[in-house]
Protein backbone atom coordinates (compact mmCIF):
# COMPACT_ATOMS: atom_id res chain seq x y z
CA UNK A 1 0.00 0.00 0.00
CA UNK A 2 1.59 3.28 -1.07
CA UNK A 3 1.29 6.36 1.14
CA UNK A 4 2.49 9.95 0.68
CA UNK A 5 5.93 10.63 2.13
CA UNK A 6 5.67 14.36 2.81
CA UNK A 7 2.19 14.72 4.26
CA UNK A 8 1.96 17.22 7.12
CA UNK A 9 1.97 15.30 10.42
CA UNK A 10 -0.49 17.85 11.83
CA UNK A 11 -3.10 16.70 9.29
CA UNK A 12 -2.70 13.06 10.32
CA UNK A 13 -2.90 14.13 13.96
CA UNK A 14 -6.13 16.05 13.29
CA UNK A 15 -7.72 13.08 11.53
CA UNK A 16 -6.71 10.78 14.38
CA UNK A 17 -8.18 13.23 16.90
CA UNK A 18 -11.43 13.18 14.92
CA UNK A 19 -11.44 9.40 15.12
CA UNK A 20 -10.93 9.56 18.88
CA UNK A 21 -13.83 12.02 19.11
CA UNK A 22 -16.19 9.61 17.34
CA UNK A 23 -15.04 6.79 19.59
CA UNK A 24 -15.68 8.92 22.67
CA UNK A 25 -19.28 9.61 21.68
CA UNK A 26 -19.65 5.90 20.95
CA UNK A 27 -18.40 5.18 24.50
CA UNK A 28 -21.33 7.15 25.91
CA UNK A 29 -23.81 5.13 23.86
CA UNK A 30 -22.10 1.90 24.87
CA UNK A 31 -22.15 2.79 28.57
CA UNK A 32 -25.90 3.30 28.31
CA UNK A 33 -26.29 -0.04 26.52
CA UNK A 34 -24.06 -1.93 28.96
CA UNK A 35 -26.11 -0.64 31.88
CA UNK A 36 -29.29 -1.83 30.08
CA UNK A 37 -28.32 -5.22 28.61
CA UNK A 38 -24.82 -6.08 29.87
CA UNK A 39 -21.40 -5.83 28.29
CA UNK A 40 -21.60 -8.96 26.13
CA UNK A 41 -24.88 -8.18 24.39
CA UNK A 42 -24.08 -4.49 23.98
CA UNK A 43 -20.80 -5.36 22.27
CA UNK A 44 -22.20 -8.28 20.28
CA UNK A 45 -25.07 -6.43 18.60
CA UNK A 46 -23.07 -3.27 18.01
CA UNK A 47 -20.27 -5.27 16.39
CA UNK A 48 -22.62 -7.31 14.19
CA UNK A 49 -24.25 -4.16 12.85
CA UNK A 50 -20.87 -2.47 12.56
CA UNK A 51 -19.62 -5.41 10.46
CA UNK A 52 -22.58 -5.05 8.08
CA UNK A 53 -21.94 -1.32 7.68
CA UNK A 54 -18.22 -1.80 7.23
CA UNK A 55 -18.75 -4.62 4.75
CA UNK A 56 -21.01 -2.47 2.58
CA UNK A 57 -18.48 0.39 2.59
CA UNK A 58 -15.67 -2.03 1.74
CA UNK A 59 -17.56 -3.51 -1.21
CA UNK A 60 -18.51 -0.08 -2.54
CA UNK A 61 -14.86 0.91 -2.34
CA UNK A 62 -13.70 -2.00 -4.49
CA UNK A 63 -13.47 -4.84 -2.01
CA UNK A 64 -10.11 -6.18 -3.11
CA UNK A 65 -8.88 -9.63 -2.12
CA UNK A 66 -7.31 -9.62 1.37
CA UNK A 67 -3.61 -10.49 1.39
CA UNK A 68 -2.11 -13.06 3.75
CA UNK A 69 -0.06 -10.52 5.70
CA UNK A 70 -3.03 -8.19 6.10
CA UNK A 71 -5.22 -11.10 7.24
CA UNK A 72 -2.72 -12.04 9.96
CA UNK A 73 -2.75 -8.47 11.23
CA UNK A 74 -6.55 -8.30 11.09
CA UNK A 75 -6.79 -11.48 13.15
CA UNK A 76 -4.25 -10.25 15.70
CA UNK A 77 -5.89 -6.85 16.13
CA UNK A 78 -9.38 -8.36 16.17
CA UNK A 79 -8.43 -10.68 19.03
CA UNK A 80 -6.80 -7.82 20.94
CA UNK A 81 -9.83 -5.60 20.33
CA UNK A 82 -12.29 -8.22 21.58
CA UNK A 83 -10.54 -8.71 24.92
CA UNK A 84 -9.80 -5.01 25.24
CA UNK A 85 -13.41 -3.95 24.54
CA UNK A 86 -14.97 -6.46 26.94
CA UNK A 87 -12.70 -5.29 29.77
CA UNK A 88 -13.12 -1.60 29.01
CA UNK A 89 -16.90 -1.49 28.65
CA UNK A 90 -17.39 -3.70 31.71
CA UNK A 91 -15.28 -1.26 33.70
CA UNK A 92 -16.89 1.80 32.10
CA UNK A 93 -20.27 0.80 33.51
CA UNK A 94 -18.78 0.92 37.03
CA UNK A 95 -16.79 4.17 37.08
CA UNK A 96 -17.42 7.69 35.70
CA UNK A 97 -16.44 8.20 32.06
CA UNK A 98 -13.78 10.79 32.86
CA UNK A 99 -12.22 8.53 35.48
CA UNK A 100 -12.24 5.58 33.09
CA UNK A 101 -10.60 7.51 30.27
CA UNK A 102 -7.96 8.92 32.63
CA UNK A 103 -6.98 5.38 33.61
CA UNK A 104 -6.45 4.42 29.97
CA UNK A 105 -3.74 7.05 29.52
CA UNK A 106 -1.03 4.58 30.39
CA UNK A 107 -1.64 3.12 26.89
CA UNK A 108 -0.09 5.93 24.79
CA UNK A 109 2.96 5.97 27.02
CA UNK A 110 3.38 2.21 26.62
CA UNK A 111 2.83 2.63 22.87
CA UNK A 112 5.77 5.02 22.68
CA UNK A 113 8.04 2.36 24.14
CA UNK A 114 6.54 -0.46 22.08
CA UNK A 115 6.81 1.60 18.90
CA UNK A 116 10.50 2.19 19.50
CA UNK A 117 11.14 -1.42 20.45
CA UNK A 118 9.04 -3.31 17.87
CA UNK A 119 8.87 -0.89 14.93
CA UNK A 120 12.15 0.97 15.28
CA UNK A 121 10.32 4.31 15.42
CA UNK A 122 12.17 7.36 16.72
CA UNK A 123 10.77 8.75 19.95
CA UNK A 124 11.60 12.45 19.61
CA UNK A 125 12.03 14.81 22.55
CA UNK A 126 8.93 16.80 21.59
CA UNK A 127 6.65 13.73 21.74
CA UNK A 128 8.19 12.57 25.01
CA UNK A 129 7.74 16.02 26.55
CA UNK A 130 4.14 16.18 25.32
CA UNK A 131 3.38 12.76 26.79
CA UNK A 132 4.92 13.68 30.16
CA UNK A 133 2.96 16.94 30.21
CA UNK A 134 -0.26 15.11 29.35
CA UNK A 135 0.42 12.62 32.13
CA UNK A 136 0.84 15.56 34.52
CA UNK A 137 -2.60 16.75 33.40
CA UNK A 138 -4.02 13.32 34.23
CA UNK A 139 -2.40 13.54 37.69
CA UNK A 140 -4.15 16.86 38.30
CA UNK A 141 -7.47 15.28 37.33
CA UNK A 142 -7.03 12.23 39.55
CA UNK A 143 -5.98 14.40 42.49
CA UNK A 144 -9.27 16.26 42.22
CA UNK A 145 -11.29 13.03 42.02
CA UNK A 146 -9.91 11.37 45.15
CA UNK A 147 -12.84 12.71 47.20
CA UNK A 148 -15.45 11.16 44.92
CA UNK A 149 -17.35 8.07 46.09
CA UNK A 150 -17.47 5.60 43.22
CA UNK A 151 -19.24 2.64 44.84
CA UNK A 152 -18.21 -0.90 45.86
CA UNK A 153 -17.52 -2.12 42.32
CA UNK A 154 -15.27 0.81 41.37
CA UNK A 155 -12.03 -1.00 42.23
CA UNK A 156 -12.88 -3.98 40.02
CA UNK A 157 -13.96 -1.61 37.25
CA UNK A 158 -10.72 0.34 37.48
CA UNK A 159 -8.71 -2.88 37.35
CA UNK A 160 -10.57 -4.00 34.22
CA UNK A 161 -9.91 -0.65 32.53
CA UNK A 162 -6.19 -0.80 33.38
CA UNK A 163 -6.03 -4.30 31.88
CA UNK A 164 -7.78 -2.99 28.79
CA UNK A 165 -5.28 -0.12 28.56
CA UNK A 166 -2.35 -2.54 28.47
CA UNK A 167 -3.97 -4.43 25.59
CA UNK A 168 -4.73 -1.11 23.87
CA UNK A 169 -1.04 -0.19 23.85
CA UNK A 170 -0.32 -3.33 21.83
CA UNK A 171 -3.38 -2.54 19.70
CA UNK A 172 -1.91 0.85 18.73
CA UNK A 173 1.25 -0.82 17.43
CA UNK A 174 -0.67 -3.44 15.45
CA UNK A 175 -2.81 -0.61 14.03
CA UNK A 176 0.32 1.02 12.63
CA UNK A 177 1.42 -2.20 10.91
CA UNK A 178 -2.12 -2.93 9.77
CA UNK A 179 -2.48 0.47 8.13
CA UNK A 180 0.55 -0.25 5.95
CA UNK A 181 -0.96 -3.47 4.65
CA UNK A 182 -4.66 -2.62 4.14
CA UNK A 183 -6.99 0.24 3.26
CA UNK A 184 -9.05 2.01 5.96
CA UNK A 185 -12.26 0.44 4.55
CA UNK A 186 -10.78 -3.04 4.76
CA UNK A 187 -9.55 -2.43 8.30
CA UNK A 188 -12.94 -1.13 9.47
CA UNK A 189 -14.74 -4.15 7.98
CA UNK A 190 -12.43 -7.10 8.66
CA UNK A 191 -11.50 -6.09 12.20
CA UNK A 192 -15.20 -5.84 13.07
CA UNK A 193 -15.86 -9.19 11.41
CA UNK A 194 -13.13 -10.88 13.44
CA UNK A 195 -14.46 -9.41 16.68
CA UNK A 196 -18.03 -10.39 15.80
CA UNK A 197 -16.94 -13.96 15.02
CA UNK A 198 -15.16 -14.30 18.36
CA UNK A 199 -18.14 -12.91 20.26
CA UNK A 200 -20.57 -15.22 18.45
CA UNK A 201 -18.76 -18.21 19.94
CA UNK A 202 -20.55 -17.47 23.23
CA UNK A 203 -23.89 -16.54 21.66
CA UNK A 204 -25.70 -19.86 22.44
CA UNK A 205 -25.26 -19.16 26.16
CA UNK A 206 -25.20 -15.37 26.48
CA UNK A 207 -26.96 -13.72 23.53
CA UNK A 208 -30.33 -12.01 23.93
CA UNK A 209 -32.17 -9.55 21.71
CA UNK A 210 -32.19 -5.94 22.95
CA UNK A 211 -35.53 -4.28 23.57
CA UNK A 212 -36.91 -2.43 20.49
CA UNK A 213 -36.31 0.95 22.19
CA UNK A 214 -32.58 0.23 22.38
CA UNK A 215 -31.91 -0.58 18.71
CA UNK A 216 -31.38 3.03 17.69
CA UNK A 217 -28.57 3.27 20.25
CA UNK A 218 -27.01 0.09 18.85
CA UNK A 219 -27.20 1.54 15.32
CA UNK A 220 -25.64 4.88 16.28
CA UNK A 221 -22.86 3.15 18.22
CA UNK A 222 -22.10 0.95 15.20
CA UNK A 223 -21.96 3.95 12.83
CA UNK A 224 -19.68 5.87 15.18
CA UNK A 225 -17.35 2.91 15.66
CA UNK A 226 -17.11 2.33 11.89
CA UNK A 227 -16.36 5.99 11.20
CA UNK A 228 -13.75 6.06 13.94
CA UNK A 229 -11.95 2.98 12.62
CA UNK A 230 -11.90 4.50 9.13
CA UNK A 231 -10.39 7.78 10.33
CA UNK A 232 -7.85 6.11 12.58
CA UNK A 233 -6.87 3.66 9.84
CA UNK A 234 -6.16 6.58 7.49
CA UNK A 235 -4.20 8.49 10.14
CA UNK A 236 -2.02 5.54 11.14
CA UNK A 237 -1.13 5.03 7.47
CA UNK A 238 0.36 8.54 7.39
CA UNK A 239 2.17 8.99 10.71
CA UNK A 240 4.00 6.99 13.37
CA UNK A 241 2.20 5.19 16.17
CA UNK A 242 4.12 6.97 18.94
CA UNK A 243 3.30 10.38 17.46
CA UNK A 244 -0.41 9.69 16.96
CA UNK A 245 -0.68 8.12 20.42
CA UNK A 246 -0.76 11.64 21.89
CA UNK A 247 -4.22 12.17 20.34
CA UNK A 248 -5.58 9.65 22.84
CA UNK A 249 -5.37 12.36 25.47
CA UNK A 250 -8.09 14.43 23.77
CA UNK A 251 -10.61 11.74 24.68
CA UNK A 252 -10.71 13.00 28.25
CA UNK A 253 -12.31 16.25 27.18
CA UNK A 254 -15.07 14.33 25.40
CA UNK A 255 -15.52 11.92 28.31
CA UNK A 256 -15.83 14.68 30.90
CA UNK A 257 -18.48 16.53 28.90
CA UNK A 258 -20.42 13.42 27.86
CA UNK A 259 -20.32 11.95 31.36
CA UNK A 260 -21.81 15.15 32.74
CA UNK A 261 -24.45 15.55 30.03
CA UNK A 262 -25.55 11.92 29.74
CA UNK A 263 -25.00 10.45 33.22
CA UNK A 264 -24.86 13.44 35.57
CA UNK A 265 -21.21 12.79 36.44
CA UNK A 266 -19.75 15.91 38.07
CA UNK A 267 -16.78 17.62 36.44
CA UNK A 268 -14.50 19.20 39.04
CA UNK A 269 -12.45 22.37 38.39
CA UNK A 270 -9.30 20.27 38.61
CA UNK A 271 -10.73 18.10 35.82
CA UNK A 272 -11.03 21.12 33.55
CA UNK A 273 -7.53 22.30 34.48
CA UNK A 274 -6.03 18.90 33.72
CA UNK A 275 -7.91 18.69 30.43
CA UNK A 276 -6.40 22.05 29.43
CA UNK A 277 -2.91 20.71 30.08
CA UNK A 278 -3.67 17.60 28.01
CA UNK A 279 -4.97 19.55 25.00
CA UNK A 280 -1.99 21.92 25.15
CA UNK A 281 0.38 18.94 25.16
CA UNK A 282 -1.28 17.46 22.08
CA UNK A 283 -1.06 20.77 20.22
CA UNK A 284 2.62 20.99 21.16
CA UNK A 285 3.25 17.49 19.79
CA UNK A 286 1.51 18.43 16.52
CA UNK A 287 4.26 20.95 15.77
CA UNK A 288 6.77 18.15 15.28
CA UNK A 289 8.48 17.97 11.92
CA UNK A 290 7.22 15.55 9.29
CA UNK A 291 8.64 12.06 9.68
CA UNK A 292 9.44 9.99 6.58
CA UNK A 293 7.44 6.80 6.32
CA UNK A 294 9.46 3.86 7.60
CA UNK A 295 9.88 0.51 5.94
CA UNK A 296 7.51 -1.61 7.98
CA UNK A 297 6.67 -4.24 5.44
CA UNK A 298 8.75 -6.99 7.10
CA UNK A 299 7.77 -6.18 10.66
CA UNK A 300 4.84 -8.60 10.82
Amino acid sequence: MTTPRHLSPALALGVAAGGIGLFSVMDAFMKSLVLAIGVYNALLWRTLLQTAIGGAAWRLGGGRRIGARALRLHLARGALTTAMALLFFWGLARVPMAQAIALTYIAPLLALLLGAWLLGERVGARVVMASVAALAGVAVILAGQTRMTLGPEALAGAGAILGSAILYAANLIVARLQSQAASPREIAFVQSAVTATLLLCAAPWLAMLPAPALWWKVAVAALLATGSLFLLGWAYAHAEAGFLATTEYTSFVYAAVLGWLCFGERVAPTTLAGAGVIVAACLYAARRRAVPQGALEGAA
